[in-house]
């Protein structure tokens, strides 16, 4: 009987041997089989560097290894980011035609578009250093050149305001420095800072200056973003007219008096208090006391 057990268990156990030597062989096979489909179907590619690329007119020296190397970097950070740039696509099909004619009237260069693009991604966040708005500009900045920051206006999240301030620190950059570029890197870093390390390091322009990890990527992320965006399909970035987010449409109501309550004012014109803000993120209270009755320009949507 015992012997009987005894042989019942064995073949039990060549049984269970075998099969788990069949099943191990066919998840070798199967592993293999997946790791070769993987190999032909999935390819990651090297980006091609513009032959020809600047940035406001200024090309940089790509024959230093350093400059390449750098630009290499970004030209691939970008590329392969692929959810964020598909957005910055999207946005600046919104954006972009309220900004190009505010550089344009105030002699900055077209490509300055892309410093708010790299700046925020076109949407009205705040730093932890409390730089705010699609420029972000910080608060003494900002009142420096002009924009109202208040407890219940805050212009820096006013897209048209906030451009021409960003146009103002640009122009007066680049009357400091005599170049775009250099402008660009000070809009990072400050006039000041930027200033200190010319002064430092014994240089007279961006590329040869050894600056803070920030600083140093900047201008070279404005000229990544540039290439990306003025020819998407050379580096797989496919879409439709339609997939792009569309202008806003909105007519602009003058007002002059206090708003004890948006929420009224809205449902007033048709529109949720949500809708109102979502046009005028510059409004930052639910009311508006104005004592001084200045004069204040309010979008509302226009619906077909």
């Amino acid at each position: 009987m015992n012997k009987w057990i005894y042989s019942l268990g064995i073949l039990a156990l060549v049984g269970t041997t075998s099969l788990l030597f069949t099943q191990g062989t066919r998840d070798v096979t199967e592993d293999k089989q997946y790791a070769q489909l993987f190999q032909d179907s999935y390819s990651i590619y090297a980006v091609p560097i513009p032959a020809s690329i600047s940035f406001a007119g200024e090309a940089p020296p790509l024959s230093d290894q350093d400059v390449y190397e750098r630009l290499d970097r970004e030209m691939h950070v970008n590329t392969y980011w692929q959810s964020n740039s598909i957005l910055m696509f999207k946005r600046a099909n919104r954006y972009f035609p309220v900004i190009e004619p505010i550089l344009k009237a105030n002699g900055v260069p077209d490509d300055f578009k892309y410093l708010a693009l790299i700046e925020s991604g076109l949407q009205n966040i705040v730093s932890p250093a409390g730089a705010t708005g699609f420029w972000q500009i910080m608060k003494g900045t900002g009142q420096e050149y002009g924009l109202e920051i208040t407890n219940e206006v805050d212009e820096r999240y006013h897209l048209e305001k906030s451009t021409e301030a960003a146009c103002k620190y640009l122009n007066d950059a680049y009357n400091k420095f005599g170049t775009w570029t250099m402008a660009a890197a000070s809009y990072n870093m400050g006039m000041g800072g930027l200033n200190k390390a010319l002064e430092r390091q014994d240089a007279d322009n961006y590329y040869d200056l050894l600056l803070n990890s920030e600083t140093q990527r900047y201008v070279f992320r404005l000229l990544a973003i540039k290439a990306i965006m003025e020819n998407p399909k050379a580096y797989g970035f496919h879409f439709r007219d339609k997939d792009l987010y569309a202008p806003d449409q909105v007519k602009l109501v003058s007002i002059d008096t206090t708003i004890s309550e948006f929420t009224v004012f809205a449902k007033n014109y048709g529109m949720s208090y949500k809708t109102l803000k979502y046009y005028n993120p510059w409004l930052r209270q639910s009311y508006l006391n104005n004592s001084k009755n200045h004069s204040y320009q309010i979008a509302i949507p226009v619906t077909e």
